[in-house]
């Protein structure tokens, strides 16, 4: 059975703490505790006062002033880790976390989770070839000494690493390791503990190195796992779940966040914000639970970028300085066709294109399966497609010799339909305002994956009103920027009614446009 032993690194919140260590031990697992020496004396003190009766815990034997990017972080992960390795030999993984994580699974699950695979679970990617670094420096992080800290000795820091770049001081990676980052929440198993404990004894070289690496809490222990353990036994993933708004800094989450926690494939989560007092019982009170079903749909990040990307406009695809002049030409006229309903959208272009003869072509910048003609290779990805889009709808025109063509566009594509408006041929736009169920809404937010299967029903709840005002928003952003030559039909409104703007779009008789217009299934979903 999978005994846990929690390394946790903590500089404050001694009550929280305390909590901590009696929710993680209640439920038969260990934690060995590493508290900040740069940390207030009488908050160690009082963890200790409290924890120190409790079997199932263990501090580490030396107390590191730790500062964020250097090695002081990973020489308190191994305090820790050694404290635990010595203290619980019945452990048999071994878990990172902060004083900001909380478990949002039971103890019965996690254990359950570790036994149903023999593997080890850390973040491990190619330091040079992944994308994993976003901004700063890279390289230098490791080909340079770093021995002040750059938040807090700037100067120092950035004097040091140009010197040594200006005098060609760089110094060699150790010719057996193949760098890795990711994150330094990790899940180790005992064996993988072991061997790292041996290999830091016996190679005082790596050590040396990494003590004067930048960040090596995102470098260390994935690297060495990667050398010691089978590829086939590691989980390139963390089991702790958290998340980075646009800035890099930590999600933090609150009260109302517990069902949304829940239902993601994780153990732990952080941030938990100090606040969220309610959240932490509720939590707690899981973690020693028995019998808890998780539907698990793991919304989460594409739930979180979804919600927060909006009213983020203006956003567009800058065109290249050739395709700045690419005219679809004065004589030619473009009828765009936009709706959030695709297939309502497809059905009145098949319509269309079948009564007027009008050349048409579907959600060509949306959907990479929208049937086009070879065109040289400009029409083989939406991104080329959108990169290059008055060039390929002025080739689309001369495929078919017309001088009129029938485009379909998402309402969300609001600056697509604008850098069209900005081409010398005449514009038309048609927008069709369809009506959405919740149940269509909440397929839609599936299909997207802002939701899955599993969901629960407290976060769908929160989510449809935030799709339905998305939707909204879309549509009153079209009629807000005042587009010449605009039209629109409506699902609620009547044959007659619609026949009117469509005869106007299309440039068709009004007899014509009524026949459309009658298409019975024209938006069934």
């Amino acid at each position: 059975m999978a005994k846990i032993a929690y390394i946790l690194l903590c500089h404050k919140d001694p009550a929280g703490i305390i909590a901590q260590a009696e929710r993680l031990t209640a439920a038969g697992d260990y934690i060995a505790i590493h508290f900040d020496a740069r940390a207030k004396r009488e908050d160690y003190a009082r963890i200790r006062a409290a924890l120190d009766g409790n079997p199932s815990v263990t501090f580490a034997r030396k107390r590191r002033k730790c500062g964020w990017g250097e090695w002081s972080l990973v020489d308190a992960t191994l305090q820790a880790v050694r404290a635990a390795v010595d203290t619980f030999p019945r452990a048999t993984h071994f878990y990172m976390l902060s004083g900001d994580c909380m478990p949002i699974k039971s103890a019965e699950y996690a254990h359950a989770f570790l036994e149903r695979d023999e593997a080890d679970y850390i973040e491990s990617f190619d330091f040079f070839n992944s994308n994993w670094i976003k901004t700063g420096i890279k390289s230098e992080r490791l080909i340079y000494r770093h021995w002040f800290n750059e938040r807090t000795q700037k100067w120092l820091f950035y004097t040091s690493m140009n010197l040594q770049e200006r005098f060609g001081l760089s110094r060699p990676i150790p010719e057996d390791l193949a760098i890795q980052i990711g994150s330094q929440w990790w899940c180790l198993r005992r064996r993988t503990i072991e061997w790292i404990l041996d290999f830091c004894a016996k190679r005082r070289d790596v050590m040396r190195f990494f003590r004067t690496t930048w960040i090596p809490d995102e470098t260390f222990f994935q690297t060495l796992v990667r050398h010691l353990v089978p590829q086939d036994e590691i989980r390139t993933r963390a089991l702790t779940f958290l998340m980075f708004t646009d800035y890099g800094m930590p999600v933090t989450f609150y009260n109302d966040n517990y069902n949304l926690l829940l239902s993601q494939d994780y153990l732990f989560a952080r941030k938990i914000s100090p606040d969220a007092l309610d959240l932490k019982k509720r939590l707690g009170d899981l973690y020693n639970s028995e019998g808890t079903v998780f539907p698990i749909s793991n919304e989460g990040r594409s739930l979180f970028k979804f919600l927060t990307g909006r009213g983020r406009i203006g956003r567009r695809f800058a065109p290249r300085f050739w395709e700045a002049e690419t005219s679809l030409g004065r004589e030619r006229t473009l009828l765009i066709i936009t709706c959030k309903k695709w297939h309502v959208a497809k059905r009145l272009v098949e319509k269309a294109r079948l009564i007027s003869g009008i050349a048409a072509v579907e959600y060509l910048f949306n959907e990479g399966s929208t049937p086009v003609p070879d065109l040289g290779g400009i029409q083989t990805t939406v991104e080329k497609r959108t990169r290059h889009r008055r060039a390929l709808v002025r080739m689309l025109f001369d495929y078919w010799q017309t001088d009129k063509l029938i485009l379909c566009i998402d309402p969300a594509n609001i600056d697509l339909i604008q850098d069209f408006y900005n081409d010398r041929a005449t514009v038309r736009l048609l927008e069709v305002d369809c009506e959405f169920s919740d149940d269509y809404l909440l397929g839609h937010a599936r299909r997207v994956g802002l939701a899955g299967d599993s969901s629960p029903p407290e976060v769908l709840s929160r989510l449809l009103p935030t799709i339905r005002y998305d939707v909204r928003f879309e549509s009153d952003r079209l009629r807000d920027a005042d587009f010449e030559n605009f039209h629109r039909i409506r699902q609620a409104a009547t044959v007659e009614e619609n026949a009117g703007p469509l005869a106007a779009f299309l440039g068709i008789p009004r007899e014509d446009a009524k026949r459309i217009a009658e298409t019975h299934y024209l938006f069934v979903d």
